[in-house]
């Protein structure tokens, strides 16, 4: 069956002024880390970056589109590498850069979200209102800056998500640069990566001094997990994860290259939630499609499996990575596994038991003797409770599984790849949160996003069977 196009608000002239803008950026970022100007560099980054996405936002969206996630991928190591430059900076402030240009997505939201039920937002809305709930409560038990600078964490992923599926018609174009931006992103990334677990530059031994993140290794050489240009091993392999996937709908010369380096540099991450969660991604992939496009997925793997596999055993790969891998077998004994088990425990019953949640931002708890304590809860689900309560947690997590229950029943995985892949890594991302909060930040953005742009291929090709079927009877008439 042949589809004809709809109209397109993205059919646009060369986008030469939004690369001028995004050029822009570049020369100033350069010259202020090589000057070590960091006290121009900081918030002039954060505000010049607005305005560009904002620009690109209302002129170039999927220029806008390539930016905001190229902004999740280098913005740490820009920061990295300014506090070398100069001094660390405790305060992280931009980060904040990443979240506002993310969140020019809230202008479609607004306008957009009170309509949508009859559009299938429904879940959506739902989770919008989980998210307030939660801010509210936050408002009231912790400061109103720190209620807001959670608020970022929850709401950024879910505005991008309603952005990508309420832009439906777009969802060719979605299809072309998200391909692009992650081929690039898996080179680069990967490249950078596996340079860090070998040399461990300067500026990646002073952010594991400064932050004290214990877990991610030792600042030497090849002593460390990677998490290249982002800000920890977890959201990189997270990225690592839905990257790979998406290489296996890739064509260009550019996709084993980027396979070799990307899977070497995501198993020198040891993040074994996503190692599962990418294995259960590649089988929902499979299952999906029909027997040719799986026959060539199979044979996709076989190639890369055979690019992939001498690079992880040779040293000094091979022992880092066995050693993990060996732990599968041997979990009762694996310290993480412990610790892990010890704070899911912890935070069961303060999550089950605090029925108005604790609210957005604030992270600590009342314990038996009456005193504040910091709590940790690595877990998804239990960190929803925990921080939205029954009332909030209920229309949060509702509205995830109604949004899982429409793709799940999508029936046009078995012809078009690139949804299927967008479902595989939506799956992959539900499949950790039971290990840790991978709807929030970073993270979120591939949970949500993903979901969306699945949302966004079912409504795209009901539309053309629809205007086909149009065709056809008024064909027919004549």
């Amino acid at each position: 069956m042949t589809y004809n196009n709809p109209p397109s608000s993205l059919q646009q002239a060369p986008p030469l002024l939004g690369w001028l803008a995004i050029l822009g950026l570049v020369a100033f970022t350069a010259i202020c880390i090589t000057g070590g100007l960091a006290s121009i560099f900081r918030p002039a980054y954060v505000v010049i970056s607005f305005l560009v996405g904002i620009f690109l936002y209302a002129r170039y969206p999927m220029m806008y589109m390539g930016f905001v996630w190229w902004m999740w991928f280098i913005t740490p190591f820009l920061s990295r590498l300014i506090d070398y430059r100069s001094a660390f900076d405790e305060s992280r402030f931009i980060f904040i850069s990443q979240y506002l240009v993310t969140l020019i997505t809230l202008h479609t939201s607004f306008k957009n979200l009170p309509k949508s039920y009859v559009q299938g937002g429904l879940p959506f809305m739902l989770t919008f209102l989980g998210v307030f709930y939660g801010f509210l409560i936050g408002l009231i038990k912790t400061s109103p800056f720190t209620a807001a600078r959670g608020l970022l964490d929850w709401l950024t992923p879910i505005s991008f998500g309603f952005y990508l599926f309420i832009k439906w018609r777009e969802y060719p174009q979605y299809q072309k640069n998200i391909q692009r931006v992650f081929l690039w992103g898996v080179l680069i990334t990967g490249v950078y990566a596996i340079i860090q677990y070998l040399v461990a530059p300067e500026w990646d031994k002073m952010w594991l001094i400064k932050t004290k993140l214990i877990s991610m290794g030792q600042p030497a050489p090849l002593k460390l997990r990677v998490w290249s240009t982002m800000a920890s091993s977890g959201p990189f392999a997270v990225m690592m994860m839905a990257g790979l996937l998406l290489l296996f709908e890739g064509k260009g010369p550019l996709s084993f290259p980027a396979a070799a380096v990307g899977y070497l540099s995501f198993l020198l991450t040891m993040v074994r939630t996503m190692w599962g969660s990418w294995l259960v991604g590649l089988v929902a992939l499979l299952a999906s499609l029909k027997l040719k496009l799986q026959m060539r997925l199979v044979l996709t793997i076989i190639i890369m499996i055979i690019c992939v596999l001498p690079l992880t055993t040779m040293e000094p790969f091979s022992k880092t990575i066995n050693d993990r891998l060996e732990t599968f077998t041997n979990l009762e004994n694996d310290n993480s596994a412990i610790v892990r088990q010890q704070i899911y425990e912890q935070g069961l019953q303060s999550a089950l038991t605090n029925g108005l949640g604790n609210g957005i931002g604030n992270t600590f708890i009342v314990n038996k003797k009456g005193i504040l304590e910091p709590i940790v809860i690595d877990s998804g689900i239990l960190d929803s409770f925990f921080t939205l309560g029954w009332f909030g947690a209920v229309m949060y997590l509702g509205g995830m599984i109604l949004l899982i229950f429409k793709v799940l029943q999508c029936p046009e995985f078995r012809f078009d790849s690139f949804m299927a892949a967008c479902r595989a890594i939506a799956l992959g991302c539900i499949l950790a949160m039971p290990g840790f909060s991978i709807m929030l930040g970073f993270s979120g953005m591939f949970l949500w996003g993903f979901l969306g742009l699945t949302l966004a291929g079912h409504k795209y090709h009901q539309h053309q069977r629809a205007n086909a079927l149009n065709q056809r009877s008024y064909t027919n008439s004549v």
